[in-house]
């Protein structure tokens, strides 16, 4: 009889310790969840209506393995090539996420050509070191044969291609447009005609270390600029736009193609004619989220594809969150900026426009066996370069125009 009473006390006892440790862990969690809840946000997003789910892949876009047909170029070496050029001589010249500007001779020798920041043991191993070391996106040729260089950090500057003496035009820091100083410099092109400047500031909040936190808020903190190096002035050509990215000047240089990144969106910015100072939009509800523009060695349009939208078993993610702003507040308190990548599909892209905007082809690696994320596709000289913005090698293709149509 003792010992049952006893057995009993020590039942009731260890379901009390049970219960009261049950009420702790829910405490905690609760406690937990307050502090998350209270934990200001960095983002004030604003709900986003898509225009519907992605597109088939069909027609133009259908499945291929043209991307497969390339090989790797200084693996190791270069890391993150986002944009490219090229001068008379056949060089070509590209910035990488250390902070350096580099260029590739014909024979495929690479010299680094000079440092767009300070030049750190720690430049390119994190992305916090970006605003003293520099990140070169656009890179284009004027009609001088200097190279133009699109800092994101340390602004606008002129590089000459073979001493790699740098000159600055126009700093993040020092000089604003419409009393909004610049935060996030990226696409550039430059007139043969004038030698204006064109570029785009992706955001007025966040910068390129930050690219993340700007594709989910889904603000439209974005603008196109032009620079007139004779003047020095500076020109707001479109405001309040999502993200923008790439941009590339029509052949006959009427108008400009403008990639909106965040909603994946292409805009046709007209700048001479009837249309002069006006947009238009050119494709909407896109495969995929574009970043640059290149003109094509046959007149076409080239968009670099840096994210798909499939639809697989779910939903993109991307798509998923945009009309929801509470649910991009909470995750934008708790997910590390690095782990959104891993929700992102591995997946190479090119979309081919024609001069109307049309598309008319697309080349893929749905294995991303060569390469993915792609930023920029340049064509010189019977090759394909491919650019990322982080990936650590160049990924090319032998040839041209051809690719588009070779099955």
């Amino acid at each position: 009889m003792q010992i049952s009473l006893i057995q009993q006390q020590e039942d009731t006892l260890t379901q009390n310790s049970t219960m009261l440790s049950k009420r702790s862990l829910l405490a905690a969690l609760l406690s937990v969840a307050v502090g998350v809840y209270l934990l200001p946000s960095p983002i004030d997003p604003k709900p986003h209506v898509l225009k519907g789910p992605p597109p088939a892949l069909e027609g133009p876009l259908a499945v291929n393995t043209l991307l497969q047909k390339g090989r790797r170029l200084f693996a190791g070496k270069l890391h993150g090539p986002e944009s490219f050029t090229a001068d008379e001589e056949g060089n070509v010249f590209t910035g990488t996420v250390d902070g350096k500007l580099w260029r590739i001779a014909p024979d495929d020798s690479l010299t680094l050509l000079t440092h767009m920041g300070q030049d750190l043991p720690e430049c390119g191993s994190s992305t916090d070191y970006e605003p003293v070391c520099g990140r070169p996106h656009g890179v284009r040729m004027d009609r001088h044969g200097q190279l133009i260089v699109a800092d994101s950090y340390l602004g606008l500057h002129s590089v000459d291609p073979k001493t790699g003496e740098k000159t600055l035009l126009l700093a993040n820091s020092e000089r604003c447009a419409a009393g909004v100083p610049f935060a996030f410099l990226n696409g550039l092109e430059i007139s043969s005609q004038t030698g204006i400047i064109y570029f785009t500031d992706s955001s007025s909040r966040w910068g390129r270390r930050h690219v993340t936190l700007e594709v989910i808020e889904l603000n439209s903190l974005g603008r196109l600029l032009s620079f007139d190096p004779q003047t020095g002035s500076v020109t707001v050509l479109l405001g309040d736009l999502y993200m923008p990215n790439g941009i590339a000047l029509s052949p006959d240089e009427h108008f400009l193609l403008l990639a909106e990144t965040s909603i994946g969106r292409i805009l046709r910015f007209w700048l001479k004619g009837p249309k002069a100072g006006t947009k238009e939009v050119v494709m909407d509800n896109m495969i995929g989220y574009p970043d640059n523009i290149r003109r094509s060695d046959h007149g076409t349009f080239l968009v670099g594809i840096t994210t798909p939208r499939f639809r697989k078993i779910t939903p993109p993610f991307l798509d998923m969150i945009a009309p929801y702003p509470a649910v991009k507040r909470f995750l934008a308190k708790v997910i590390p900026l690095s782990w959104y990548r891993v929700l992102l599909p591995r997946y190479a892209l090119v979309l081919e426009l024609g001069s109307d905007g049309r598309l008319v082809g697309s080349l893929q690696d749905p294995e991303a066996r060569l390469t993915w994320a792609i930023s920029d596709v340049f064509q010189h000289r019977g090759r394909t370069y491919l650019g990322s913005t982080d990936l650590p090698f160049l990924p090319v293709l032998e040839g041209g125009g051809q690719l588009m149509t070779d099955s």
